[in-house]
């Protein structure tokens, strides 16, 4: 890409140009998989199976005590970098079908992700996190 990430984000305050993320340079085998539905009916990941994932994202991402979650602090200079995030997050969430939880305030964002049909973690959450450290890496 030829401006920094977020550059082109904050551009515009009517339009934001996402990038395609079958564009982006390979950043863990994660971040190249596409979310499957989930509905239930499958166990969720175990402690030591989240422990084992977690070494594929950024180590900034933290298993919940309860091995339910796994949860990312987003530190920004400027609000507008912290909605800029928050909305490419979005757009992942959306373009997946598997959304996160998000705390947002001036310059933080605080991403959580689980699979609540299965009240624990799957392949999914790892999947979107992946992606969302592919875009932070590029702001």
């Amino acid at each position: 890409m030829g401006r920094p990430f977020f550059d082109q984000l904050v551009g515009s305050p009517y339009s934001v140009a996402l990038p395609d993320l079958d564009d982006m340079s390979p950043m863990t085998d994660f971040a190249d998989r596409k979310c499957k539905p989930c509905e239930g009916g499958i166990a969720p990941l175990t402690s030591e199976q989240a422990t084992e994932l977690l070494t594929a994202l950024h180590a900034d991402w933290k298993l919940s005590e309860d091995s339910k979650s796994i949860i990312r602090v987003f530190d920004f200079p400027a609000f507008s970098r912290t909605i800029a995030f928050t909305n490419a997050v979005a757009w992942i969430a959306t373009v997946e079908g598997h959304h996160p939880e998000m705390t947002v305030s001036y310059r933080r964002c605080v991403v959580s992700y689980t699979t609540t049909a299965i009240d624990g973690l799957s392949d999914n959450d790892f999947i979107c996190a992946a992606k969302i450290d592919r875009i932070f890496a590029d702001s």
